[in-house]
């Protein structure tokens, strides 16, 4: 299946998202909304996609080749008719559903920042599993300054990630931080230099692919409303999840590899 504004493959059981508006530094229109949400109903579907990388795609350039991962909202497509009120609300609520997609989508995601984020790039970035950015990659919340406000989540995301108080301090400010920061405060997980960058979310990908769906399955569902939790729900839920993966032949298929010593093949049943 073809996308307008997005490229999509699978490889060896992942999953790989890139946004593809490179001359616009993949800055989000409504048909990128849509597109992300169509491939990500589909990968949900799909039992070959065992784990998710999302990321950005590259302008090439004579002067070099220039990274970018999503520069937040196309501005100069905002710029072409005045919207409506409505129109507005429409276009902020698919914004928000896609991230919520994202957020809920029962698979591993990872983020793969490999230029600039901003904007709606950020609020994609927060709704991953794990974020992984490019040494030189930048992420900002810079929506103060331009007289908006953060969506996606964000505040929820970002206080959890980060504490409340850096959390605000980003909000507040718009301070740009490059893949080493956002490591150094908790709000990326790794940072590579560029050339290394795909190298390491593969690899990770490609662990994360290895294990059991059922089980990968429960893991972020219970693990994203851990917050909420008081800890006797909490213990329920993890009994109830630890035995239906009992029930299941993956679950055996565990079982029979630890005792004979070599990797399992799960199948997702």
């Amino acid at each position: 299946m073809t996308y307008e504004t997005v490229i999509y493959e699978c490889l060896d059981g992942v999953g790989i998202l890139r946004l593809n508006r490179p001359d616009r530094m993949n800055a989000v229109i409504e048909q990128l909304y849509l597109d992300i949400q169509a491939v990500l109903k589909n990968a949900a579907q799909d039992e070959n996609v065992r784990s998710l990388i999302l990321t950005g795609s590259v302008r090439k350039r004579p002067e070099g080749d220039k990274q970018a991962f999503c520069a937040g909202a196309d501005l100069k497509e905002h710029k072409k008719g005045e919207r409506t009120p409505w129109q507005k609300r429409e276009y902020i609520l698919l914004a928000h559903e896609t991230t919520r997609q994202l957020y809920v989508f029962p698979k591993p995601v990872i983020v793969v920042v490999n230029g600039a984020a901003r904007g709606a790039g950020t609020e994609l970035a927060l709704n991953g599993d794990f974020l992984l950015m490019a040494d030189k990659a930048t992420i900002a919340f810079p929506e103060t300054g331009l007289g908006t406000f953060v969506g996606g989540g964000v505040t929820s995301h970002l206080s959890k990630l980060i504490g409340r108080q850096r959390a605000k301090e980003l909000v507040f400010t718009g301070r740009v931080l490059n893949g080493k920061d956002a490591v150094d405060i908790g709000l990326a997980l790794q940072s590579h230099p560029i050339d290394e960058l795909m190298p390491a979310a593969l690899k990770m990908a490609a662990t994360l692919a290895g294990k059991a769906p059922i089980s990968m399955k429960f893991a972020k569902t219970i693990l994203n409303q851990a917050e909420s939790l008081d800890l006797q729900t909490a213990l329920m839920i993890e009994a109830e999840a630890i035995l239906a993966c009992m029930t299941t032949d993956d679950w055996r298929e565990g079982i029979v590899a630890f005792a004979e010593k070599r990797t399992p093949t799960y199948y997702g049943r």
